[in-house]
């Protein structure tokens, strides 16, 4: 299994391909693959058939996976799209900081 430096419900910003610029919040992660889902990002049109009577099919606007390599994770205190550092706490846990401003998230 492979760690991905970004979680559910993160704010990350997409520093290659189309969408470069643009910030997001992860909807699904999948450490298999290393991919992450980011809403409103990476749209893709897919055909949809109908599977029920009464349901419509057509053309569905959907996010489709991208790479997590090409994402990187916003601070929620600096605002700063940053690399996450990793430390341990008082209690002994694990905790991820921003290398800007060294608060965790």
């Amino acid at each position: 299994m492979n760690k991905i430096h970004v979680k559910t419900g993160d704010t990350v910003l997409v520093i290659s391909g189309d969408d470069k610029g643009k910030e997001g919040k992860v909807l699904a992660v999948s450490p298999k693959e290393s991919k992450v889902i980011v809403e409103g990002l990476n749209m893709v049109t897919k055909h949809v058939k109908p599977r029920k009577m009464g349901d419509k099919g057509g053309l569905v606007q959907a996010e489709a996976a991208m790479y997590a390599s090409k994402v990187m994770l916003v601070c929620p205190k600096c605002k700063k799209a940053t690399r996450v550092a990793h430390a341990k706490d008082k209690n002994g846990n694990t905790v991820r900081l921003c290398k800007h401003c060294g608060k965790t998230f």
